[in-house]
């Protein structure tokens, strides 16, 4: 299913192949009609002029173009435009996003909606919902209109601040923008490698468990399983 290069975007500059563009312009509008092009994405959050963890964003942009099409993607050039486009057009942005949107013939780059929890939910945790979904090679990160659509669909019946993902066999495995934990007591649950998008900041939550006291496991749960039984907790990172 076609799907826009442009999805959710904050200001009126742009960048598309080595041009700065404006809303409202043709290009820009152009950029708004879904395409049936493969179209590879990575979303960075920026904080304080700086793009956090880009690099790995990066190697997994490379990773995503050669599962399917393989063509060649420079990580300095594009590191170099990111940082241009940034600094040029949005210097002193804080707390929003850097999206970069790769196909085989376009490059575009641009500032997007910020998913920053407010300091409450971390407290007071947030309202989920679930959709029954089997990702398609969950590894590699791109534009998927039907799956887009889907999870749009739920987000605007419920209202929730996430969705949840669950497969065929009704286990609860990720976020539609984040990774899913469980914990019971010592334990800290997390879906295989190969079910999921492997979250940059997924990585960074299993070193940080692995040196610590807890045991890291990788498994799923069904929701009935999850409520069945109090010691259950759980959160996600994005």
């Amino acid at each position: 299913m076609a799907y826009p290069m442009l999805e959710s975007p904050i200001g009126d500059k742009f960048y598309y192949d080595g041009n700065i563009i404006l809303k409202g312009s043709s290009a820009y509008e152009k950029l708004l009609v879904p395409t049936e092009e493969t179209t590879y994405y990575e979303t960075v959050r920026i904080k304080d002029d700086i793009l956090l963890y880009l690099e790995s964003h990066l190697e997994r942009l490379q990773k995503s173009v050669k599962g399917i099409e393989d063509f060649p993607v420079d990580a300095k050039d594009l590191e170099e435009r990111c940082y241009g486009f940034l600094h040029d057009n949005y210097k002193g942005t804080t707390d929003a996003n850097l999206r970069i949107v790769l196909t085989k013939k376009h490059l575009l780059i641009h500032i997007c909606e910020a998913n920053i929890p407010a300091p409450e939910l971390f407290e007071k945790g947030i309202d989920t919902s679930m959709l029954k979904w089997d990702r398609v090679e969950p590894n590699i990160k791109v534009f998927r209109g039907d799956y887009k659509k889907a999870v749009k669909d739920v987000f605007d019946k419920n209202g929730c601040y996430e969705v949840v993902l669950c497969d065929h066999e009704d286990k609860l495995y990720e976020g539609s923008k984040s990774n899913l934990f469980v914990v019971n007591g010592n334990k800290v649950y997390s879906a295989p490698d190969d079910k999921i998008l492997l979250g940059i900041t997924r990585k960074r939550v299993m070193d940080s468990l692995k040196k610590s006291d807890a045991e890291l496991v990788i498994g799923t749960f069904t929701l009935d399983e999850l409520t069945k039984d109090d010691g259950y907790a759980l959160f996600i990172s994005s």
